[in-house]
């Protein structure tokens, strides 16, 4: 067996990093835009599970159907806690389509307008940002998703003004869907 030649080892100086590594390529306003952003994701997620809970739990059953009712609007109540937000734009869109009251006409709209911002969400969430910034402030995250067979990576550059645009609709979506409980005449939960 022949031995290879001497390998020439390379060594990380761990202790000479930079400061706030490996996000210091980026200003700290940046990094608060993206956490606005993603948070109001979050927050996204929390308005259509209270939606939820308020379409589905005044939507009318007949009496030989509200057993069996409330016994599913317990587990779709259990899996509004941790069902992801596709999932969560369509049991939405169910229950706004099930509850007679519902006066929502846009609701395949507004569910589709959520559904497109899960890829930026996406993006935001799971990309990494390790790319140094352009004159402008923007880098492109190193983000790969699958459609179909195809691996695509992404390819937009983002700075704090499209983090901002982007927290701005996501904020507009939260609104139409507190909008869309309100409308019915009842508080949004958690609301005042």
């Amino acid at each position: 067996m022949n031995r290879p030649e001497k390998i020439t080892r390379t060594i990380t100086d761990f202790e000479k990093l930079p400061i706030q590594f490996p996000t210091h390529m980026h200003p700290p306003e940046f990094w608060e835009q993206l956490g606005r952003t993603i948070g109001t994701f979050g927050f996204l997620e929390e308005i259509l599970a209270k939606a939820i809970l308020v379409f589905t739990g005044t939507t009318p059953y007949t009496e030989d159907k509200i057993q069996e009712a409330y016994e599913e609007w317990d587990r779709k109540l259990e899996r509004t806690l941790t069902d992801p937000l596709y999932h969560l734009a369509n049991t939405y869109q169910k229950a706004v389509k099930s509850n007679p009251a519902s006066t929502i006409e846009d609701i395949d709209d507004l569910v589709s307008m959520i559904k497109e911002s899960i890829k930026i969400r996406n993006v935001l969430c799971h990309g990494s940002w390790n790319q140094t910034p352009d004159a402008n402030g923007a880098s492109i995250p190193f983000y790969f998703r699958k459609e179909g067979n195809d691996q695509l990576e992404f390819e937009t550059p983002i700075n704090i003004m499209f983090l901002k645009q982007t927290q701005k609709q996501v904020a507009d979506l939260c609104c139409k869907v507190i909008k869309s409980v309100t409308d019915m005449g009842y508080q949004f939960p958690g609301g005042s």
